[in-house]
């Protein structure tokens, strides 16, 4: 038996959550622009534009720097990937959904996972991140998730960040 259906036509919506979010007019008409293939000399100009355009954002100079297609828990995990070793020592916040997510899938990569932990939809306290870096002191990389919009936490990362940096620690913020 062989069904057809109508065209897709989505009613309109105003998305007021965390995500998926309103697209704006400049974008949706981006996105019904021909596909170019990704070795094609124009995609590869549009990608350097990108890239140079994100360092201006992030501020940095770095060459490295990379837009990543996925989601964000997809860039997470590339971060986590790409900063440990199997055996590093990583401090993972959970206070959340995706503060467990960077635990497991740090977990996942080999890293010896320590966990400071929140009632979910409470902040990260300093101090318990100060006493976890004390007692980790091989401590690589402290992972935390900024806005956990499971909760609708945010983490007071100007300390957090002031505390893992003065360890010694790479910082990685989701």
């Amino acid at each position: 038996m062989t069904q057809t259906f109508g065209a897709l036509n989505p009613p309109q919506r105003v998305l007021m959550g965390p995500g998926p979010s309103d697209v704006s007019a400049r974008i949706l008409r981006a996105l019904a622009a021909p596909t170019l293939g990704h070795l094609d000399p124009e995609y590869l100009t549009i990608m350097d534009e990108t890239r140079q355009m994100l360092r201006q954002v992030f501020q940095t100079k770095n060459e490295m720097t990379i837009a990543i297609s996925g989601t964000g828990s997809a860039g997470m995990e590339a971060c986590v990937c790409n900063l440990i070793e199997p055996g590093d020592e990583m401090i993972v916040c959970v206070n959340g959904v995706f503060g467990g997510r960077m635990k497991d899938v740090a977990q996942r990569y080999g890293a010896a996972v320590h966990t400071i932990e929140a009632e979910w939809g409470r902040g990260i306290d300093p101090q318990q991140v100060a006493e976890s870096l004390k007692q980790h002191p091989r401590t690589k990389v402290f992972g935390i998730v900024h806005a956990e919009t499971s909760t609708g936490e945010q983490q007071p990362l100007e300390e957090i960040s002031q505390l893992v940096h003065d360890h010694g620690a790479l910082l990685l913020v989701d």
